[in-house]
C-alpha cells in the first residue's frame, strides 16, 4: 500500500509507549498496533485527531504517500 504509517516513529520522538499512547486516545492496545503497523484499512478522523493531540504533531507526521510502494514491493509486509 502506498500509505506508510510513521506512527512508531512519532512516539520514539516523543517518547512515549504504546500502552501509554493507547490509554490517552481511547484505543486498546491491540487497535494502536494495528494503526503502527499499517494494517488498519481506515482510521477514523476522530482517532487521528486524539493521536495528534496526545502526540503533539500534524496528521503529516504520522502518514506518508509513497506511490508505487506496494506489499508485492516489499516482500515481508
Amino acid at each position: 500500500m502506498p500509505i506508510i504509517v510513521n506512527l512508531d516513529v512519532m512516539m520514539a520522538k516523543r517518547k512515549i509507549s504504546s500502552g501509554e499512547l493507547a490509554e490517552k486516545i481511547g484505543i486498546s492496545p491491540a487497535n494502536l498496533s494495528i494503526l503502527k503497523t499499517g494494517k488498519a484499512k481506515a482510521i477514523r478522523f476522530s482517532t487521528m485527531e486524539a493521536i495528534c493531540k496526545a502526540l503533539d504533531c500534524q496528521p503529516g507526521d504520522i502518514l506518508e504517500y509513497k506511490p508505487g510502494k506496494t506489499k508485492e514491493d516489499s516482500g515481508n509486509e
